[in-house]
């Protein structure tokens, strides 16, 4: 049961414009300057295209599984879904395997970023360049690790209620 106040989207200011009605979003919006911020934040990542939507898909994901949020995982599964990763991929991803070098040097980087805390190794961040990324895409993997520790955090604490179909288990 959220543990936050949530509110009622109908006429609600926060959810003009086409904003999803989904449990996360209805609990932020109780503090709609962070949630119009974070709404920005989130429309920055994806506007600057330094990661293309699967990739994007692929760090949260992976950050997801890290952070361990139900939510987040089940969110971004179908989300990951609607830009080509079928469940077999995303369940690779949650399990720390890409389906090409590029992809594992992106699962393996936003890892790093985590478990790390940002402290990563040359080593890790030439592995990253290596793959072909540059470092927009260091600052938009980065970037999108934030929005899901954000995320992951909030649906922690205010125990969201998971509006999407659950996640599969890791085999």
């Amino acid at each position: 049961m959220p543990r936050l106040t949530t509110v009622d989207p109908t006429g609600h200011a926060a959810f003009a414009g086409g904003v999803p009605p989904i449990n996360i979003f209805k609990g932020m919006a109780a503090n709609e300057e962070v949630f119009k911020g974070f709404l920005g934040f989130m429309g920055a990542i994806k506007a600057s295209k330094a990661l293309t939507d699967a990739e994007l898909e692929v760090v949260a994901l992976a950050a997801a599984q890290d952070m361990g949020c139900q939510y987040c995982l089940a969110a971004h599964t179908k989300i990951g879904a609607g830009v080509g990763l079928d469940a077999d991929r995303s369940m690779a991803i949650r399990q720390g395997r890409g389906a090409n070098a590029r992809e594992q040097a992106l699962i393996d980087f936003t890892r790093s970023v985590i478990n790390s805390k940002g402290y990563i190794s040359d080593a890790q961040l030439a592995s990253f360049r290596a793959a072909g990324f540059d470092d927009r895409a260091a600052i938009a993997a980065m970037a999108e690790v934030t929005a899901m520790t954000f995320t992951g955090l909030y649906n922690h604490v205010h125990q969201t209620e998971v509006d999407f179909p659950a996640a599969p288990a890791l085999a």
